[in-house]
């Protein structure tokens, strides 16, 4: 799960999406662990899903199609990480800062 992987909410902003990739890619960044490569995977792991996270259509892209594991997530994350969606899908035209 990308956002997992960025240590944010589902409804992250770009700001938060960028500070705390700042934050990982400077804590796993290869350099600072010469030679593991359990580091540099994750180092990459956490660049693939700054990525896909960052571009906006990207993170529509994964937001549809991602695999969830939903029985991993509490209520209040499945409903957080869908609320875009769900008040906006058929022109409903709730508004995405509705609160639940």
């Amino acid at each position: 799960d990308y956002y997992k992987i960025l240590e944010v909410d589902y409804d992250a902003t770009d700001e938060n999406i960028r500070l705390s990739y700042r934050k990982l890619a400077l804590k796993w960044h290869p350099d600072k662990h010469k030679g593991d490569s359990a580091v540099t995977a994750k180092f990459q792991e956490i660049n693939e899903a700054y990525n896909v996270l960052i571009d906006p259509d990207k993170r529509f892209e994964y937001d549809l199609t991602g695999i969830y594991e939903i029985d991993k997530y509490t209520l209040r994350e499945y409903l957080a990480r869908f609320k875009g969606m769900i008040l906006t899908c058929n022109g409903l035209g709730i508004s995405h800062t509705s609160t639940w």
